[in-house]
């Protein structure tokens, strides 16, 4: 646990402060009894009123009393402040990037939409799920379930492309299933198809999209719900003076679909795992930032982020590098964390 820089400034003024209070309570009771003639009793008496007007131990006390209360509320409402520095500078907070996958949607993916290419939608989902079944990623998770009546075949080489997709062996071929900046890079044809996806992406449905060589067989559309507190969470942030963004490996028509429904005008799309705290660090030029998410590829964001803000459902990753812990996993509780650091700050100054 940190100490606030309030309470570090508390402290070096109270080495000074405590001193010289205590010395100008010994000259009081010298100037009283020696100069003044009075008698012990009333020049200590009025030693021990500078003291007690003065009172040097409040100085020192009142700081991390009232932290030690703010870090308490908010545990008693589900947010656990790991320190008197998180607690301190929420107040400070600017900007706030919300991971998308997880955190402003449930992180719980369905299969929404099926598109075939010369296969039937029952080989698309064996491949697609006997693929799917080896990624630990939510979107996979929705395949993996969608195919659960199918009999899956065994895969060989199987290997994740980072924020792009996956590829694998099937029966011999070798297969590719992930977004459109991946097929764009295999150079496969998408020829009649890009409408269709481009019509769900704008939706707010993620495409995965099938290939085999730069043949396509399917698309599989995925939708993942947005969680009922998210509008609201934003709205409140907005409201008090914070900049709210978005990111995620999504593209940008899906992006955009999922950021206009929670109110949010600001987003970056089709960012890599490893590139978000470099989106972070560039908001940090503007002022103070904080990051709100929930699995392991946001725990370089949380950590590089003035605040990271991480979920209490979230991966324990996320949770040791986050500062604030939504114990509830509830968005509307973020506003609670800062308005709480406001009050705190405000009753110590």
């Amino acid at each position: 646990t940190k100490k606030a820089p309030i309470q570090r400034f508390a402290d070096s003024v109270s080495a000074y402060f405590v001193p010289i209070v205590i010395f100008i309570a010994i000259l009081t009771f010298t100037v009283w009894f020696s100069l003044v003639k009075s008698s012990v009793g009333f020049a200590l008496m009025a030693a021990v009123a500078v003291l007690v007007i003065a009172c040097p131990c409040a100085l020192g006390l009142a700081t991390p009393t009232a932290i030690m209360v703010g870090t308490g509320k908010g545990a008693k409402q589900g947010i656990l402040i790991k320190g008197g520095d998180a607690l301190e500078t929420a107040h400070k907070l600017n900007y706030i990037i919300f991971d998308k996958t997880g955190t402003i949607t449930k992180g719980k993916p369905e299969v929404t939409d099926l598109l075939v290419n010369q296969i039937s939608e029952k080989k698309l989902l064996e491949i697609a799920g006997s693929i799917e079944k080896n990624s630990e990623h939510p979107l996979a998770e929705a395949i993996v379930k969608k195919a659960k009546k199918i009999k899956l075949k065994k895969i060989t080489g199987f290997k994740a492309i980072v924020g792009k997709g996956v590829k694998a062996n099937v029966s011999g071929k070798e297969y590719y299933l992930g977004n459109l900046r991946l097929m764009k890079e295999r150079g496969v044809k998408l020829s009649g198809h890009l409408s269709k996806i481009t019509k769900l992406e704008s939706e707010g449905k993620t495409a995965m999209i099938l290939a085999v060589g730069k043949k396509l067989l399917g698309v599989i559309a995925v939708a993942d719900e947005i969680k009922k507190d998210s509008f609201k969470a934003i709205q409140n942030l907005q409201k008090m003076g914070l900049k709210v963004y978005m990111i995620t490996g999504d593209n940008q028509r899906t992006a955009r679909a999922i950021a206009k429904r929670v109110g949010i005008k600001n987003f970056f799309a089709e960012v890599l795992p490893e590139d978000k705290a470099k989106y972070v660090k560039k908001l940090q030029k503007k002022g103070k930032v904080s990051m709100v998410g929930d699995g392991i590829n946001d725990a370089p964001a949380l950590a590089q982020a003035d605040i990271g803000i991480a979920m209490g459902s979230g991966t324990d990753v996320a949770m040791e590098s986050g500062s604030i812990v939504l114990m509830r996993n509830s968005l509307l509780d973020i506003s609670k964390a800062i308005k709480l650091s406001r009050l705190t700050m405000g009753k110590i100054r």
